[in-house]
């Protein structure tokens, strides 16, 4: 058998025509490679946005059953209170009239927490540290935000 060797191939004169129909595929492969990896960060997304709905979800379940399982509980410490007190002082009305004046104190002191803490809300001192801490906390979110976008375009212009 005898090979013949190839011409040496002279790389001034190659056919236009095949480096841009090469151009084009690499283009076209680039384009391919490109639509499947933001397929794949869409797909990651949808999992993760339907992850977070259902997780919204049973987190407002788990929060109603935890109401309704409070409310029950606190009814039944006020009903055994009642039965102990009943069995104290020996007449249901007594005990009913104690119990009414328990949730009154409790009540009030809630109010009075609660109109205490409005209060210490509004003093100057706490209202310039409230601002304070407001302001750093934009600072901070702006800077980093800012930051994001530098590194962003250090990584487009290399």
């Amino acid at each position: 058998m005898h090979y013949q060797a190839e011409p040496p191939r002279d790389s001034t004169a190659s056919d236009p025509a095949a480096s841009a129909s090469g151009l084009l595929a690499e283009i076209g492969q680039f384009g391919r490679a490109i639509k499947h990896v933001f397929g794949a960060q869409s797909q990651l997304l949808a999992a993760e946005l339907g992850l977070a709905r259902s997780a919204v979800s049973w987190l407002l379940l788990s929060a109603l059953a935890a109401t309704v399982a409070g409310v029950g509980l606190g009814l039944s410490v006020l009903a055994f209170t009642g039965v102990l007190l009943a069995k104290w002082f020996g007449s249901w009305l007594w005990a009913l009239l104690a119990l009414c004046a328990m949730q009154a104190l409790f009540l009030l002191g809630a109010i009075v927490l609660f109109r205490r803490c409005m209060h210490w809300m509004s003093l100057p001192a706490t209202r310039s540290e409230w601002s304070a801490m407001m302001h750093d906390t934009l600072r901070e979110a702006g800077g980093s935000a800012a930051a994001a976008r530098a590194g962003d375009e250090e990584r487009s212009s290399s």
